[in-house]
């Protein structure tokens, strides 16, 4: 059984921070394709399209047939531990901090034997595991083994914790609680055990419904927030920035209309102040900070959470200037994922459909619920992954893009949804 974390005692100061080994990360691009579904919580294995043939590790042609025709397909992950082995000495530089580090070889169900990183809870072989795919620090996905059934305190294994982002005992950052979905935020965090949540606002003068009640949180503390405002965010990042262990940039601006429906570019403007130059205002101060202390303890600086829309995939004509600042945001943030990899800090994007809010109030059902859209983002901290449609409208939309983007943009065009 796993132990329960226990809160780490603060740092020396005068103790130097250390610098951040990765695990090794080299994959090949047929290899990429597990790492693609791990980085949405999926763990998928090659399947020969002819002789339906299961397959690992990842190869160009089928094992069996020498086919070519092999897709990814999503798998259970049970099957049964055959053997154990614990590291107490690695040559690499990421392990050998590490140690020691327990491995296993299991026996696929599906069939393929694989050989896992093991969760501290699973017992000795022969018995029975469920295989799961992660993403490690290095952003590449490897195999985890875990228990059939856990403890309630299975997130707190050291080894899984290498692998995700739990804000459990993490100072986090959120940068605007004015919103319904930045109080959902803030109280999931609260509940998911951060240990300090700093809450940006840029209006103080502006008293809205619910954010007194978020205030009163004894973990919270609001700090002068104004992503518009480069000084204002250097300012916060000169004060916390050497403390935030989670960034989570759920600040935008959000109007309706596209192009010929509204004159000028104001609006427009006040989208891209905030939606992109926004977060590259903040990407600019707060990231150097965070890949400073990727390596500094148990409660390391682990991740940067952006919310985005699923309209940053394919424009939304009625939402269409909004679309197009998400857009830019969804770029901006893949060059900051490439920009963290190195310091082992997790980018997650999360893509919603129309949440329900005031922006959407004349929007039609189904909306995605505040409180769902937090749950989503504290499940992606805790099992690592990199990005999250939370919404039926979401999975809709992704499911309809990645079948044919063109097809969606039409159907979007003609006033489908």
């Amino acid at each position: 059984m796993t132990m329960p974390l226990m809160k780490p005692k603060r740092k020396n100061p005068v103790l130097r921070t250390r610098q951040m080994n990765l695990p090794p990360w080299a994959r090949g691009r047929v290899a990429l394709g597990m790492t693609a579904a791990a980085a949405e919580g999926r763990f998928e294995l090659q399947v020969c399209k002819d002789c339906s043939a299961v397959q690992y590790p990842p190869r160009e042609a089928c094992h069996r047939c020498l086919s070519a025709r092999l897709q990814w397909r999503a798998q259970s992950g049970e099957g049964t531990l055959l053997g154990t082995t614990t590291l107490h000495h690695s040559n690499d530089p990421f392990f050998r901090e590490r140690l020691p580090w327990r491995l296993g070889l299991v026996q696929l169900d599906a069939g393929p034997s694989v050989i896992v990183h093991l969760h501290g809870e699973v017992g000795e072989a022969p018995t029975p595991v469920t295989v799961g795919a992660r993403l490690d620090r290095a952003g590449q996905a490897v195999l985890i083994g875990f228990p059939r059934e856990g403890s309630e305190h299975m997130a707190d294994d050291k080894m899984l914790r290498e692998m995700t982002s739990d804000p459990k005992f993490r100072k986090v950052l959120v940068t605007d609680g004015k919103t319904e979905v930045g109080q959902a935020i803030v109280q999931a965090l609260v509940k998911a055990g951060a240990d300090i949540v700093w809450v940006g606002h840029a209006e103080p003068w502006k008293k809205l419904p619910g954010f007194a009640d978020v205030t009163q949180l004894p973990q919270v503390t609001l700090v002068p927030l104004d992503l518009t405002n480069g000084r204002s965010v250097s300012e916060l990042a000169g004060e916390i920035g050497g403390k935030v262990d989670i960034v989570i940039n759920n600040a935008e601006v959000h109007r309706a209309f596209g192009i010929a429906a509204r004159r000028g570019t104001d609006v427009a403007k006040a989208e891209m102040d905030i939606n992109y130059f926004g977060l590259l205002r903040l990407a600019q101060e707060f990231g150097p900070a965070l890949r400073a202390r990727s390596a500094d303890g148990v409660t390391h600086a682990a991740a940067w959470v952006n919310l985005l829309s699923i309209y940053a995939l394919s424009n939304f004509p009625p939402h269409g200037t909004f679309s197009a600042s998400k857009a830019a945001a969804h770029s901006l943030a893949q060059c900051l994922r490439a920009e963290m990899r190195p310091a082992g800090i997790r980018v997650i994007n999360l893509f919603p459909g129309p949440i329900d809010d005031e922006w959407n109030q004349n929007l039609p059902p189904p909306k995605v619920a505040p409180s769902a859209v937090a749950s989503a983002l504290v499940k992606a901290l805790r099992e690592g992954v990199e990005d999250v449609y939370p919404g039926d409208v979401a999975q809709e939309w992704l499911e309809r893009w990645r079948d044919n983007p063109k097809v969606l943009e039409r159907e979007l065009a003609a006033g489908g949804q």
